[in-house]
């Protein structure tokens, strides 16, 4: 019998959650206690590929248990994983829907902050930059949805059959203060380090270092550069993973990075 697994994890301790051989990851984590719990290896399939230290405030994977359960499994699974590591629900399936291929759209929010805060360190990524332009940087974000081959803005786009990307949705958020940023995307699929490469070039815009013109030509020839600089991956959540049979509301805020504040789109 199939089931999903709807979690959300703190990534700031983790290699990502591939499972690799040396480094410590979350889907490693959650396949040893499930193990555990059923006394037989659990294998399971992750929704996506987070990178290393790369949050998620709501994830899926699927795994196949041989027989029903009489118990309470998330109450279980809470209680042996470690705190950073939270499940919400698991749910029965019908057949074998796929975590990862049946996925329609993920999204993603990207959190940046300019002052040193201590609080945010592993919340939000700290960038000492006062003077942002704030306005240029939103003209990129908007060439976002206007383009699909985001070739350009992967580390190795030879490993893919295309690099094609619908990206839906795209925004730049600043709070009252505007030290405090927010980068919203949402599409079918992402590229290796596709976001943060992404918000690595907008900063680059912001800061005066790359033109408009400049960002919007990474569309046109498909070329980024010799020069890639990926923003940290700290601040970047995989935030909302729909399927066609399950759109469930994400369980959790991304903790201090956005309580009490007022998104104010640029």
């Amino acid at each position: 019998m199939r089931y999903f697994f709807h979690i959300a994890y703190q990534g700031q301790y983790y290699s990502g959650w591939q499972k690799q051989p040396g480094v410590k990851s979350v889907q490693e984590v959650i396949e040893q206690t499930l193990s555990k719990i059923f006394k037989t290896t659990i294998t399971i399939i992750g929704c996506g590929r987070t990178d290393a230290h790369v949050h998620a405030s709501q994830f899926f994977f699927h795994a196949d248990l041989e027989e029903a359960f009489d118990f309470d499994l998330v109450f279980r699974l809470n209680k042996a994983l470690p705190y950073n590591i939270a499940v919400f629900d698991i749910i029965k399936m019908e057949g074998k829907p796929h975590a990862r291929f049946d996925a329609v759209q993920r999204k993603y929010d990207y959190f940046l902050h300019t002052y040193k805060d201590p609080f945010l360190s592993t919340q939000s990524s700290l960038y000492q930059e006062a003077n942002l332009d704030l306005n240029k940087m939103k003209t990129a974000v908007n060439l976002l949805t206007k383009y699909n081959d985001y070739r350009a803005f992967c580390t190795h786009p030879n490993k893919y059959d295309h690099t094609k990307c619908n990206v839906m949705e795209a925004g730049l958020f600043v709070n009252a203060k505007g030290d405090r940023f927010r980068f919203h995307i949402a599409s079918n699929r992402f590229l290796g380090k596709m976001i943060r490469i992404i918000m690595g070039q907008l900063l680059k815009v912001g800061k005066g270092e790359l033109s408009v013109d400049e960002f919007e030509s990474h569309f046109i020839d498909l070329q980024i550069g010799n020069v890639v600089s990926p923003a940290h991956p700290t601040g970047l959540y995989l935030s909302k993973v729909t399927y066609p049979y399950l759109n469930l509301e994400p369980r959790t805020e991304f903790l201090t990075a956005t309580q009490g504040i007022d998104w104010l789109s640029v």
